[in-house]
């Protein structure tokens, strides 16, 4: 959709109320209402259906899984006890220490890229900052960043030249407006044991602590972000204290720092130098709504902005999470790892991940990962409800990844081979998304341990046939009920085959299209039926 500048002068200008002096920013329907007025999703989204997520960062170095740099702060946890019998008291190794360990001397983008490409995905989303406040590019306004420290490269620069060379869409995703939070441990203390009352290396560190030291001239308040709801002195007991950052700092605060409005501004400068230097297809916010509210609509108006001064549209996307309808007219709604039960009028999409979001060892020793064929489950459902699939393959604090990681990708490129171009890719919901016993909520988290059977099928349209995916091989005949007589009285089948295999089988009754399928051979999983005839789609 052209957003002409003689109609409304920019997106920016369509919310100029969003965009006034930070004292006068207001935030209002209108200013929402303005930006669903000239944006319209961009079909390259709606026909890619599948993003991986190179979601790699210093946290990945202890191969400890999620949050490490958090809670390695919190006495009583497994990462504060992983911590203190591998690097030492938090007072004396913090987090900081941990980046000067990050070096990422086995980080092959190109290899890395080709796997994924040859898996199917259609769209690259690479991390730019975690809550640990280090911005993984090449940044202007924040002296941490892996141009200084850990691998000393634009990782950013360095994934996004590749995307761009190979033709694949290019994302990037910022989660550092949570770090003036997630940091608040960082300066607290042990509640308990022979350091108890001690302050860890973020209360105590500054810049002249880094006199001749590998982050010597770096600030580590520009890291940590600040003391802004720390424990006061005299708090004893592990539980008490876990109390304390439960109440204070371990909510998820979408709202902006009263005490460190410095944050804030310094979020958006970054967030706008990012967007501006690698002209991201994708910028994901790891929020729910947008960052700082009105702050982060500037910062989604700016980047709309940049896509019309080089495209005359919007081509564009950008996530968020838990939006209402107004704010799915503008963002993709991302369902971090869940599902939903019905299909949704707008696209939108899950990011879920085979392991934890941050290399766990003992995914790898207990071969704990989610396998090909629950990932291939997952991105059927999820195509058949209008979405996409954003998939995470956890990367080693090295840059490279474990060898069951690459088994699950290459079960992943076999199937998408088969059965991506027919079904997958560029196909739209049919009027159900599908039918079987299965029962899934809505909403976020909310993976659980679903079990599908060779009953639960999953429809999507393409090339005015009708595709239907059984996300188990049935081992014996199976009645769609769908598509009985009952159901489509003015619908006619005239021909039922598999994907990659020959005719299948079939008879048509009230009730139901039985429809039976050969054998699966070696390897092979979730069958595709491709459904022609007249009045189906």
């Amino acid at each position: 959709m052209v957003t002409r500048r003689g109609a409304l002068g920019s997106i920016g200008g369509a919310v100029a109320g969003v965009l006034a002096a930070p004292a006068a920013r207001a935030e209002t329907p209108a200013n929402w209402s303005a930006l669903a007025a000239a944006y319209r999703m961009p079909d390259w989204f709606r026909d890619a259906k599948f993003g991986i997520w190179a979601h790699w960062g210093p946290q990945c170095v202890p191969e400890f899984g999620d949050w490490y740099g958090r809670q390695m702060y919190q006495q009583g946890t497994p990462f504060y006890d992983h911590h203190l019998k591998t690097y030492g008291h938090p007072a004396d190794t913090g987090f900081l220490d941990i980046i000067g360990k990050w070096k990422g001397e086995k980080w092959d983008p190109e290899r890395l890229f080709s796997l994924y490409e040859k898996a199917g995905a259609k769209y690259l989303m690479v991390m730019a900052n975690h809550h640990d406040n280090l911005d993984l590019f090449d940044s202007r306004h924040h002296e941490w960043n892996s141009t200084r420290v850990g691998p000393k490269r634009d990782i950013v620069g360095t994934w996004e030249k590749i995307a761009r060379r190979e033709g694949m869409r290019f994302g990037v995703s910022n989660h550092s407006s949570h770090a003036w939070h997630w940091w608040q441990p960082a300066y607290g203390y042990d509640a308990e044991g022979p350091r108890a009352g001690e302050r860890y290396d973020a209360f105590r560190l500054t810049r002249a602590d880094g006199k001749g030291t590998w982050w010597d001239g770096l600030d580590p308040q520009a890291l940590y972000t600040g003391p802004s709801m720390i424990a006061p002195d005299g708090i004893r007991g592990i539980p008490a204290m876990n109390d304390f950052h439960e109440t204070h700092s371990g909510r998820w605060m979408e709202f902006a720092p009263p005490e460190n409005p410095h944050h804030v501004a310094n979020w958006l400068m970054r967030q706008k130098d990012l967007v501006e230097k690698y002209r991201p297809d994708i910028v994901y916010f790891d929020n729910y709504y947008l960052p700082f509210g009105p702050v982060g609509l500037e910062a989604l108006a700016h980047y709309y902005d940049q896509s019309i001064a080089r495209h005359g549209r919007v081509e564009v996307v950008a996530t968020a999470k838990k939006l209402d309808p107004l704010q799915r007219s503008i963002l993709v709604d991302d369902v971090e790892r869940g599902f939903l039960d019905q299909i949704r009028p707008e696209p939108w999409q899950t990011c879920t991940c085979i392991g934890d979001w941050h290399y766990n060892r003992w995914r790898y020793e207990a071969k704990g990962y989610v396998p090909a064929e629950k990932v291939i489950q997952r991105l059927c459902d999820v195509v058949s409800k209008n979405g996409n699939l954003l998939l995470s393959i956890p990367m080693r604090g090295d840059g490279s990844i474990d060898s069951e990681e690459e088994k699950i990708l290459a079960g992943i490129t076999r199937w998408m081979a088969r059965n991506g171009d027919a079904a997958i890719f560029g196909s739209r919901p049919w009027r159900i998304f599908g039918e079987g016993p299965a029962q899934l909520g809505s909403g976020m988290h909310n993976e659980g341990k679903v079990e599908f059977t060779a009953r639960d099928v999953r429809y999507t349209v393409k090339g005015g046939a009708l595709l239907a995916t059984f996300l188990v091989w049935p081992e014996e005949p199976v009645s769609l009920t769908a598509l009985g007589k009952d159901a489509m009285p003015d619908a006619e089948i005239t021909r039922v085959t598999l994907v990659g295999g020959g005719k299948l089988k079939t008879e048509r009754f009230g009730t139901g299209l039985t429809i039976t399928l050969p054998r699966a051979r070696k390897d092979e999983m979730i069958p595709v039926v491709r459904i022609d005839g007249g009045g189906l789609v």
